[in-house]
């Protein structure tokens, strides 16, 4: 049967996005606007989890307890997120992309100065709804363009190919997205380009939070704020070049560094330094406590031949991590919005998966585009790894497994189930689960 041209041009766009997932979302959007003026798409995932394990807040540190509890399932839509971009011509253009979070509206912490300086939030129902993106760009030339505005930040696998499609699991895989912000956005400027088999991108950005950081998540939460505005006391600096030499192979590395102390708000969180006289004590206690952060990735995808390859390894480092612990468990109020777990001086995340298309060995489906993988996938990672004189916590340290198969009726949508164990230490209970899914990524403009 002949296709019209209309559907001939969406399975084109569809297949450009599908066979290049070494594309990210503001590229998506950017690539997109130069043969339109305006410009419409998005994706969305829609999951079901069977969890085979307790989910009581005490599993860890109890785990005998809660080792025979029943099972527990879940209905969630992790993502849905729409594209919008614009050309205005001249090399001037707009990208911005709309997140909504498990089908809910945020919150955001107000501090009631009339009422003795307290915390107030209100919660209609969970899960966010963000502009993930929102900025201008100037393209001056292929290798030379600036970006300004609400930006992804590129550091890992994850972060820089995080859409459905970039990854065979239910969920986006489980290392990175728990020990870096996932996905990293935040207000900057970029430089970015592409020079022969290299493009690269170099940013300024608001800095993280320490007083976000974690015990379980490290420094996940650093790049969120609670507030209506993004405190930007300290600035981070990311760098990303990926590399496209050997045909089908892309190879990232990529790093942040930025301090992460005394970039909360209020800006002065110990207290003025006086005597009941107003007589001046000197410098504050933590004044000259940076908190410095430093990540570093390594990452790659190899695509041919009906397999796909992908895999990361990031290593994280926090200045300062046992008085960023103290400070912020000891000298913040209650109803501040700020995490009062512990965070490590390290955190690590190493992952792996591989799939092949059996569909390409059938001629009917492969020409029909339908593709069918089965496929693995291992990591380890751990978010926690304590300084000197810091409490260990083993259950941080965690090996996952997953098996399955992503099936791909058209090349814009896919279709997931997976087998999933995550690995704890002896002393604890493993925590095994099967997932379905269902996802898509494309434009409509």
């Amino acid at each position: 049967m002949k296709r019209s041209k209309i559907e001939l041009l969406v399975l084109l766009i569809a297949s450009s996005i599908n066979a290049s997932a070494q594309i990210n979302a503001s590229d998506s959007v950017q690539e997109h606007v130069k043969g339109n003026r305006l410009s419409l798409g998005g994706y969305g995932e829609v999951a079901y989890s069977r969890n085979f394990y307790s989910d009581n807040v005490y599993r860890y540190t109890r785990a005998s307890q809660y080792k025979n509890d029943p099972s527990h399932g879940r209905f969630d839509i992790p993502h849905a997120v729409i594209y919008l971009g614009y050309d205005f011509g001249k090399g001037w253009t707009m990208g911005s992309e709309i997140e909504f979070e498990h089908t809910g509206s945020g919150s955001s912490m107000e501090i009631e100065y009339e009422e003795s300086g307290e915390w107030e939030t209100e919660t209609e129902k969970g899960g966010e709804v963000e502009l993930e993106q929102f900025w201008l760009q100037k393209r001056f030339a292929k290798w030379a363009n600036i970006r300004l505005g609400h930006i992804v930040v590129p550091v890992g696998l994850n972060n820089s190919h995080h859409e459905p499609l970039n990854f065979f699991t239910i969920y986006r895989p489980e290392g990175e997205n728990t020990i870096l912000p996932s996905t990293w956005h935040d207000t900057g400027i970029s430089f970015w380009g592409r020079y022969k088999d290299f493009k690269y991108e170099i940013q300024m950005l608001a800095g993280l939070d320490g007083f976000q950081f974690g015990r379980d998540r490290w420094v996940h939460d650093g790049a969120n704020s609670p507030y209506e505005f993004k405190v930007a006391n300290k600035y981070g600096f990311a760098a990303r070049v990926d590399n496209y030499t050997i045909k089908g192979l892309r190879i990232g590395i990529s790093g942040y560094y930025g301090r992460s102390m005394h970039n909360t708000f209020p800006h002065d969180l110990e207290g003025d330094n006086y005597s009941q006289q107003g007589e001046y004590l000197g410098q504050k206690t933590y004044s000259k406590v940076k908190g410095d952060v430093i990540i570093g990735s390594f990452d790659w995808t190899y695509q041919a031949h009906h397999w796909i390859f992908r895999g990361q390894a990031d290593y994280g480092y926090l200045k300062n991590a046992a008085i960023i612990s103290t400070v912020k468990y000891n000298r913040t109020s209650n109803n501040a919005p700020y995490e009062k777990s512990p965070v490590g001086k390290n955190a690590v995340s190493i992952g792996t998966e591989a799939g092949y298309d059996i569909f390409s060995q059938i001629a009917k489906l492969r020409n029909d585009q339908q593709k069918l993988y089965l496929f693995g996938r291992y990591e380890y990672y751990n978010s926690y790894i304590p300084a000197s004189g810091q409490q260990p916590y083993e259950y941080t340290k965690r090996n996952v497994i997953a098996v399955g198969i992503n099936y791909y009726p058209l090349p814009q949508i896919v279709i997931k189930a997976d087998y999933e164990n995550r690995m704890l230490k002896s002393q604890y209970n493993n925590e095994p689960s099967i997932n379905i899914g269902i996802a898509y990524e494309g434009f409509f403009l």
